[in-house]
C-alpha cells in the first residue's frame, strides 16, 4: 500500500512535535477561554434586552466568533491529545449511510448528488464516534468543493493487502482540485486553502489523527482535471 502523504519525518520527531502541541494547547485553553467566555455570557446578556436590529446582529456577531476561537483551541487539543478509540465492529457502509442522512440538508442546500456504491458490508474495527468525524469531514470538505449542483461518489470496499484484511472508504468530487502547496499541507492544523471554496482546516488534520490512531492510512489524489479523491485504508474484524 502507499505511503501516507502526510509523513515526512520520523514517528519519534512527529509524536514530540504533537506532545509540544498539547502542550500549548493547554496553556492556550486555560488562558483564552476564560475572557472568550466572558465575552459570549456578556453578549447574550446584553442581547436580552437590545431591539435595534443592527445593534442585535452585532452582537450575535461578537458571541458567534467568540465561540468560534474556543472550538479552535478545543480542535487544537484534540488533535494533539486526541481521547484514546474505543474500538468496536461495526459495518462502514451502514455509517457512511447514517452520516449522509445527518448531513442531507447541507447536501440539498448545494443541490448536491452523492452516489454511494461498493459492497453493502464492510466490516470495521472503530471508535463509533471518531469514524463519524472522519466520514462527515472528508464529506463537508468534498461539498464544500464542489459547485452547486455537483456531484460526490462514495464507495465503500474490502481489500486484502499485506496478508491482512482492509476496509477502504473512498470519496471523490469533481471540484477543482488541490494546487502542490494546498497538497504539501492538506493535514497540517490551521492550514486553510481557499481554492474553489475549499475549506482545508482542522477538519482534514482530525481526519488524519484518528485514522492514524487506528493503525490505518488516508490517502489524496487530486489534479485540476479529474477533482479530488481521498482514500482511506482502515483495518477490518479479524
Amino acid at each position: 500500500m502507499s505511503e501516507s502523504p502526510d509523513i515526512s519525518t520520523s514517528d519519534a520527531f512527529l509524536r514530540a512535535k504533537l506532545e509540544a502541541l498539547a502542550e500549548f494547547a493547554a496553556g492556550a485553553g486555560h488562558e483564552i477561554n476564560n475572557p472568550v467566555a466572558t465575552i459570549v455570557g456578556r453578549a447574550e446578556l446584553l442581547l436580552k434586552g437590545e431591539t435595534n436590529p443592527e445593534r442585535r446582529q452585532a452582537l450575535l456577531t461578537i458571541g458567534a466568533q467568540a465561540l468560534r476561537i474556543r472550538d479552535m483551541i478545543g480542535d487544537l487539543m484534540v488533535f494533539a491529545r486526541p481521547p484514546k478509540p474505543e474500538p468496536q465492529p461495526l459495518n462502514l457502509a451502514s455509517v457512511v449511510d447514517d452520516v449522509l442522512l445527518k448531513l442531507g440538508e447541507t447536501l440539498r442546500a448545494k443541490s448536491l448528488s452523492v452516489v454511494r456504491q461498493g459492497e453493502p458490508s464492510v466490516p470495521i474495527q472503530a471508535d463509533p464516534v471518531q469514524l463519524r468525524v472522519v466520514i462527515s469531514n472528508l464529506l463537508l470538505n468534498s461539498a464544500n468543493a464542489s459547485a452547486v449542483g455537483g456531484s460526490i461518489e462514495i464507495e465503500c470496499s474490502n481489500r486484502e493487502a499485506d496478508s491482512r484484511r482492509w476496509a477502504v472508504l473512498t470519496l471523490h468530487d469533481r471540484g477543482a482540485g488541490l494546487s502542490a502547496i494546498e497538497r504539501e499541507h492538506l493535514f497540517d492544523p490551521f492550514f486553510s486553502g481557499r481554492q474553489a471554496g475549499r475549506g482545508l482546516g482542522f477538519g482534514l488534520c482530525k481526519c488524519w489523527r484518528i485514522v492514524e490512531m487506528h493503525g490505518g492510512r488516508i490517502d489524496c489524489e487530486s489534479s485540476a482535471e479529474k477533482g479530488t479523491t481521498f482514500r482511506v485504508t482502515w483495518p477490518t474484524v479479524g
